[in-house]
């Protein structure tokens, strides 16, 4: 693995033999003579086998009948997935859901290890977990614990696995653990010194074992190999579909544990996998490139339909999936359990969107933009200038796909609240060809019934970059009457969620609000997800 973008050499307190050995329930047979790497690593590869195929089917402890399991392939491309021969991955795509999805980039987090895993792992975004990089500097894990500790937290009798052979993600070493020491039973090997390769079959081996002989109520397995494939020969390397269909034989592997459980028959199990950045053709990540950026989710079990696709899912999804799963509340995530999808209005518009017109950074046949708002809603654009880039002229619907390629490293990349297709206003952009005037336009809601004296609260996620000379307000207007200022945006609002508290006045009967941004080659400005509760 590349030291920069993944890890350093990392040291343990246990051994790795002797963690697997403890994994599996071996004794000193797991473990060779000391000062002898070679020896000790065939010799827990050779027990972890025996103990495998020999280990009794006994029936596991009483457990939770919901149990989940999360698999995390690091530095896997979806698309070069779908390449590979990886029939176990394709298998899961074509019996549940596949999901593609989209990270942060600087200054909130660089897209490698250290903020992927542990944005999966807490399911709230780098600017609350606090991971930037792999240096872990600023984690804040005991604000937001990973999913597996939470569920001990709140249901301590739930068992609870991770075995991974990146160490901080189970380890105390090198910035982690990203799961915590709560965790009933654990397994860190060293990918980075041993190889993941190597390592990676024997993580396949004690999970296994444990997913069929134990009583795992939640687990997460990670496989780091694909990553090192990336790093060496890039992502368009066929060492790197390679790398792909031998993890996915690790992955059949432990799915074939789930289902040589004596109780498998009386449970019901939900499997997720998933990544925590993407790759270049040429091997690398940590930018802001859409490749990346790229990640995605696969996740089949009971409310999943079979064969389905879905744009609104976020990688913070993962953990509030798990702990629903497990009958653990999710308060305070940022994620939302794949059972409770967005229904954003501005998301019916994907299959309207177009591909661009005068932008040049966009891929040809990316599409993802419209001016045409949904049903109800509409755009008063009658201040705003003439002329101007096309995508841009007004508010805008757009995808993050579309819209962080028109310019990167301008803190676009940062709308990570947003959902699927949301609501854009971009000066600085539109100020990008000749244009006469300058940008003003607002976007306006349906009239929402209400009861006059009631108070209500308007939610919506927000995305806003400022600069003196730019105007962002929120207005509300009651019965048709002039719309009066509620809320004023002077700073920057980076990726928030906003709840605004309305006053209904005696009598009135239906409320609207206005988004009016103006700007002159300044910023911009999203929202998405707007309702009224």
């Amino acid at each position: 693995m590349s030291p920069v973008l993944r890890g350093r050499t990392l040291a343990v307190t246990t051994t790795a033999t002797a963690l697997l050995a403890t994994t599996l329930g071996l004794g000193a047979t797991a473990t060779a003579a000391p000062g002898d790497p070679k020896a000790t690593a065939e010799a827990a590869a050779k027990a972890a086998a025996t103990a495998s195929a020999t280990a009794p089917a006994t029936a596991p402890a009483t457990g939770s009948a919901d149990k989940v399991l999360v698999i995390g392939l690091d530095g896997t491309v979806l698309d070069r997935v779908k390449a590979a021969d990886a029939p176990n991955l394709k298998g899961l795509m074509a019996e549940g859901l596949t999901a593609r999805s989209t990270l942060y980039a600087s200054p909130m987090a660089a897209t490698s290890s250290g903020p992927g895993w542990s944005t999966i792992a807490t399911g709230v975004w780098p600017d609350k977990h606090g991971v930037k990089d792999n240096t872990f500097t600023g984690k804040n894990y005991a604000a937001h614990p990973d999913f597996l500790t939470r569920a001990e937290n709140a249901k301590p009798a739930l068992n609870t696995y991770a075995a991974a052979d990146w160490e901080p993600i189970t380890s105390t070493d090198a910035g982690g653990p990203i799961f915590s020491a709560k965790v009933d039973k654990r397994l860190s090997l060293k990918g980075d010194r041993d190889g993941y390769e190597s390592e990676d079959p024997k993580i396949a081996t004690a999970a296994s074992a444990e997913l069929r002989d134990g009583n795992p109520d939640a687990s997460f397995v990670y496989f780091g190999q694909v990553d090192g494939a990336g790093h060496s020969y890039g992502a368009a390397s066929r060492q790197y579909l390679d790398a792909i269909g031998r993890v996915d034989t690790l992955v059949g592997r432990l799915l074939t544990a789930v289902k040589a459980r004596p109780t498998y028959a009386q449970e019901n199990w939900k499997i997720l996998v998933t990544t925590d950045h993407g790759h270049t053709d040429a091997g690398g990540h940590g930018g802001s490139t859409l490749q990346e950026r790229g990640t995605f989710v696969i996740a089949k079990g009971a409310g999943i339909p079979a064969g389905s696709v879905r744009d609104d899912v976020k990688l913070v999804d993962v953990a509030a999936t798990a702990l629903a799963q497990v009958g653990v509340p999710t308060t305070g995530l940022d994620g939302v359990p794949l059972d409770s999808p967005d229904a954003d209005p501005f998301d019916t518009l994907r299959p309207a969107l177009q591909a661009r017109v005068d932008e040049t950074g966009i891929p040809a046949g990316t599409k993802g933009f419209t001016h045409t708002p949904p049903a109800g809603w509409s755009v008063d654009n009658s201040k705003m200038g003439t002329g101007g880039v096309t995508e841009w002229a007004g508010w805008a619907f757009a995808t993050d796909e579309f819209w962080s390629q028109a310019q990167r490293d301008q803190w676009r990349e940062l709308n990570v609240r947003s959902r699927d297709v949301f609501a854009v206003a971009d000066s600085d952009e539109w100020d990008d060809k000749t244009h006469t005037g300058t940008f003003d336009s607002t976007l306006i809601t349906p009239k929402w019934a209400v009861t006059g004296g009631s108070t209500r609260t308007l939610d919506f996620q927000t995305h806003y970059r400022h600069e003196t000379g730019q105007t962002a307000q929120v207005l509300v207007s009651y019965d048709g009457a002039a719309p009066v200022v509620v809320k004023t945006y002077t700073a920057d609002a980076v990726a928030k969620t906003e709840s605004l508290p309305l006053q209904i006045p005696a009598g009135a009967t239906d409320v609207q609000v206005r988004f009016r941004y103006s700007g002159d080659n300044n910023w911009f400005w999203t929202i998405d997800n707007v309702r009224l509760g």
